[in-house]
């Protein structure tokens, strides 16, 4: 996922989060600022792999 796409998809999550919260449905407005608050933190990037190291795939 390219930071362009992530960027996109947490944007349409809070967008989607606040429009919940404003209706009124609390549970489900939360679950998906959960979702937008651990995806903000997912690092999607390979830089960090090491030579030598053992991937899959």
């Amino acid at each position: 996922m390219t930071n362009l796409s992530k960027d996109i998809l947490l944007t349409a999550l809070i967008l989607i989060g606040i429009t919940g919260f404003i209706s009124g449905e609390f549970i489900i407005s939360s679950a998906i600022f959960a979702a937008a608050a651990i995806g903000s933190h997912i690092k999607t990037d390979n830089a960090h792999k090491k030579v030598g190291q053992l991937t899959w795939g």
